[in-house]
């Protein structure tokens, strides 16, 4: 497998946790001091990984279980070494987010280091 197929799999491993509410799924694909920041329609909002794996959690019933669609889309995946940068298109709660990832590879696995949202609609 490939740097960024590998990428890809933690990106989808990502959705899957927000899809089914799975807070140990959140917990595995983010980086331990990773920080979740962007803005919603009430402002600045900032999480560390531990409070998003909550958030995540809180949603219940799961968006799998409410019926929702999966709605994921890549659109850019770029590798510099044990760095890369990804740009992600999803639907979640009912809002279209337009999120960057910064991702590194530590002890030969990759995980979100920090995730930037934008609510698009």
């Amino acid at each position: 497998m490939t740097e960024e197929q590998t990428i890809r799999d933690c990106v989808d491993r990502y959705y899957e946790a927000l899809f089914t509410s799975n807070s140990e799924l959140v917990r595995e694909v983010f980086h331990e001091k990773a920080m979740i920041v962007g803005y919603l329609t009430d402002g600045l909002h900032q999480m560390t990984r531990a409070e998003f794996a909550d958030f995540v959690a809180s949603q219940q019933p799961s968006p799998k279980d409410s019926g929702s669609v999966k709605q994921l889309e890549i659109l850019a995946c770029d590798v510099a070494g044990h760095t890369a940068s990804v740009r992600l298109r999803e639907t979640y709660l009912g809002m279209v987010f337009l999120d960057t990832f910064g991702m590194l590879k530590v002890a030969g696995s990759w995980s979100i280091y920090n995730k930037l949202f934008h609510l698009e609609g």
